[in-house]
Order: C-alpha cells, then sequence, then structure tokens
C-alpha cells in the first residue's frame, strides 16, 4: 500500500490532516457529558474501560487536562479490590442494554462503589498506556503542579488494577489472564470464543431482557446474533448469583479462559508503569513488582505459541484445550516483546497478504480475523472488520520496540481509512466502509495520535 502521504502536494496534505483533526476534535466534544466522554452518543452512551484510555490517549494531544479528568472518573469508580469495571454508567442515559439494573453490583459486591453504579466486569489494561502518553504531552508543555497530584493519584490506583489481575485472574501464576466473558476481552464475539461459547448450556431461568443495540445498528449482520447474546446474559447471571466475589466466580463460572491478548497487554501496561515510576521516583520495590509482573505476563504469551504457526493461543481452561484460531489475538507477542527472532517472523507474517498486505484491502491494517479463515466474516463486528483502534495498539508497540517504519507505515494506513472524518466502530476492510456505530469516540481519539506523532 502506498502511504497517504506519497505523492500529494504538501499543501494539500495538510488542509487535509488539519480537517481530519478537527473533525476528530468535534466528535470528542460532541460526546463530551461532562466529566467523561461516551464511547459512542446512540449505541455506547456510558463510559468504557478501555475505550476510556484510548480517548484519553486522544484527549493529551489537545487538552491534557481533559485527558486527566477522563482517567481519573474511570479510575474514581475503580472497585476496592482493585478492578477497574469495564463500564461506568452515566446517570444520562438508559438507552443501553445491560444497564445497572441488570449488573446490580452496588448491590451484590462487597467491592464495588454505590455511585457511580458500574458493571461487574473488567477489560484489557491499556491505561498504563494512557498515563505515559499523558505525561507526556503534560512535559512536553513544560508540566505543572497538576501533573505531579495526577501521578500521585493515578500511580497506586495502576498499581492495585496490576495486582488484582496478577492474583485473582492469574492465581497460579502461568502468566495469563483468566476472563470470565467474552466481553472482558473486548472481542465479544471473535472467533477465539466459539468453542467455550458453545459449551456454555443457557438454563431456563434466564431472567427476560430486551436487546437495545440492533435499534441503532440496523444491519444484524454487524451485530452478535440472538443466540450469542442469550450466552452473554447468562454469564452475567451466573456472576450475579455469586455476588460477583471473586473466588466464587472462578470456581463456577462456565467461561473461564486465558486470553492471550489481554495478557500481552497487562505485560505492556505493566513495563509501561514500571517506567513512569522509575522516571518519577516512585517506591523502588513497587516499580519492581511492575517489572516483575511484565516478564511473568510477557513469558505466559511466549509458552501459549503455536510451535508451527507462531501464533499465540488462547487456553480453555475447563478442557485444557489450546485453542488456535486466525484471530488478531495470535499476534500478541508482537505488542508485548521477549524474542526478537520470532518476533520478525511473526511481523513478516502479519504484514504479508494473508493480514494486513491483503491485495484487495482498502488499506493495509489488520483485520480482526484473517480473510482466509472460514470464521471470517467482512462486516461482523470482531469477526473480520479492521478496527483503527487495535492499529493504533500495534503501531504504538512497534515505536516502542524500535521498528519506527512499521509504526509508521500503520499509522499512515489508519489515517487513509480516517481521511474522510467518518470516524465508524469498525470498517470493512475490502471497501473501507464505516460500520458499527458512527462518531466513536476511541475511533476519532487514535487519529489524533496519530497525527501528533507523524
Amino acid at each position: 500500500m502506498t502511504p497517504p502521504t506519497a505523492g500529494a502536494r504538501p499543501g494539500r496534505n495538510r488542509l487535509r490532516r488539519e480537517a481530519v483533526a478537527a473533525r476528530a476534535a468535534y466528535v470528542l466534544r460532541s460526546n463530551d457529558v461532562g466529566t467523561m466522554t461516551t464511547a459512542a452518543p446512540l449505541l455506547y452512551p456510558h463510559m468504557w474501560s478501555w475505550d476510556a484510555a484510548f480517548i484519553a490517549v486522544g484527549l493529551a494531544s489537545v487538552a491534557v487536562e481533559r485527558a486527566m479528568l477522563e482517567l481519573d472518573t474511570l479510575l474514581s469508580a475503580q472497585w476496592t479490590n482493585g478492578m477497574v469495571p469495564h463500564i461506568v454508567f452515566s446517570p444520562e442515559s438508559d438507552s443501553y442494554f445491560p444497564g445497572p439494573e441488570r449488573w446490580e453490583c452496588s448491590r451484590l459486591a462487597a467491592a464495588a462503589p454505590e455511585m457511580p453504579e458500574t458493571s461487574g466486569i473488567c477489560q484489557p489494561p491499556v491505561h498504563a498506556l494512557a498515563l505515559l502518553r499523558i505525561l507526556e504531552a503534560s512535559e512536553a508543555q513544560g508540566g505543572d503542579a497538576g501533573q505531579a497530584a495526577f501521578l500521585d493519584r493515578t500511580w497506586p490506583r495502576l498499581v492495585s488494577w496490576h495486582r488484582w489481575l496478577a492474583t485473582a485472574r492469574d492465581p497460579e501464576g502461568v502468566g495469563r489472564v483468566t476472563i470470565h466473558h467474552g466481553w472482558e476481552s473486548g472481542m465479544d464475539n471473535s472467533p477465539r470464543w466459539d468453542g467455550p461459547y458453545a459449551r456454555i448450556e443457557v438454563r431456563a431461568d434466564l431472567p427476560p431482557y430486551a436487546r437495545k443495540d440492533t435499534a441503532f445498528v440496523l444491519d444484524p449482520g454487524e451485530r452478535p446474533t440472538d443466540e450469542e447474546y442469550d450466552r452473554y446474559l447468562w454469564l452475567v447471571e451466573e456472576m450475579r448469583r455469586a455476588r460477583y466475589d471473586d473466588a466464587q466466580v472462578r470456581a463456577s463460572a462456565s467461561f473461564a479462559v486465558e486470553d492471550v491478548f489481554f495478557s500481552a497487554v497487562l505485560a505492556v501496561a505493566c513495563e509501561a508503569l514500571a517506567d513512569v515510576g522509575a522516571h518519577s521516583g516512585m517506591p523502588a520495590a513497587e516499580v519492581d513488582e511492575q517489572r516483575a509482573l511484565a516478564e511473568r505476563f510477557r513469558r505466559g504469551v511466549w509458552q501459549s505459541v503455536h510451535p508451527d504457526t507462531g501464533l499465540a493461543r488462547d487456553r480453555d481452561v475447563r478442557t485444557g484445550e489450546w485453542l488456535s484460531t486466525d484471530t488478531i489475538a495470535g499476534f500478541a507477542p508482537l505488542l508485548c516483546g521477549g524474542d526478537p527472532a520470532a518476533e520478525r517472523r511473526l511481523l513478516d507474517v502479519f504484514e504479508s497478504p494473508e493480514w494486513c498486505g491483503h491485495p484487495d484491502f482498502q488499506v493495509a491494517l489488520p483485520p480482526s480475523t484473517a480473510p482466509g479463515s472460514p470464521d471470517f466474516r467482512a462486516r461482523q463486528y470482531w469477526r473480520g472488520p479492521q478496527w483503527p483502534v487495535i492499529a493504533w495498539l500495534f503501531s504504538w508497540a512497534f515505536h516502542r520496540h524500535g521498528w519506527a517504519a512499521h509504526g509508521d507505515r500503520l499509522a499512515a494506513e489508519g489515517l487513509e481509512l480516517l481521511a474522510r472524518g467518518e470516524f465508524g466502530e469498525y470498517y470493512e476492510p475490502f471497501a473501507g466502509e464505516p460500520l458499527g456505530s458512527s462518531h466513536q469516540s476511541w475511533t476519532a481519539a487514535v487519529a489524533l495520535d496519530w497525527l501528533n506523532h507523524s
């Protein structure tokens, strides 16, 4: 693929970049409801955990104090056990299902806050990456007392968050985080979960419900099926009946899968947090703890790699089975690093015609599922479409590993996809058509960060 700047007149390219930046900033402003930025105005009118982190990354490019507030709002809803919940509900909207009345966390969970209302599960811990970006932006502007105070209140929260993941979700120390719902992965209906989901028995006493997502995304082919939603809600019901107690959920949940992508993100996050702590004079023992956790989860990711394909695999805890799927999660080692020779081989696969370099793709970004896989669906959520936010995560990691050219290439391709200023949730890879919800905050946010760092 040719980078979008190649051959373009400098003035025209500058104007196009300015137009994308202005549109992206407008999306974030219009989704701002005061102390939080909703993930999207219609389908997602609340704050999602990893969305908020990516949104803070984008906000750091244009308004450092507002980026700090975004993380502050999310982390103010942290549970007393350290978990950062995957949704912080805004009291301004009741148009999302399942809402707080379905989760009932404030009533059932001893560790949950009374206010704000939250969900009872988590999402990938990308928050330390946002902290790093915010501090970089603040220091570039000269820094001030607000930066020090922000770090002082954020550091212990993120240390506690990483500790909870390492203890509650990896109690045996294997180096892979166990999730109890596909929603915790952030990749809700990925083929990664087909096997574990198929083994879930939805009981007849599942309380009735009415979906709301299909009212905002009219093409049912872009969303999970009703059968999938039954399973999603049954897993929530299991956790409700366990009162969200970590030990009870671990013992009784039908869905228990070691998520290799989540684990790679945790390894990266621990390393990033350790870097922040070392630079800022945080307690040496806590910095060392983060380094050790980074190494533990990095090792767990590499131990999952298939000896023939080189792709990382999830593992079903209930059956002991390794789950080999042709999904973006297979490239988890490229996020956390640890074996330069193997990474180079995996990078070649990542950029090959079987993945980003598919000759019929509109732009060379990674699809969520390989186009050659029988599970590939070009328009269906995590079963094929391209997600700019995932491309951003890999581009960030490539720069961190010293692969600047590869990271820049992803950024250029991502900006080409977003050049029309239509910030979709995800994109059909052959036509570049935005799908899912529109005015998606995290898509606008990564555009701003790409523009600010390219």
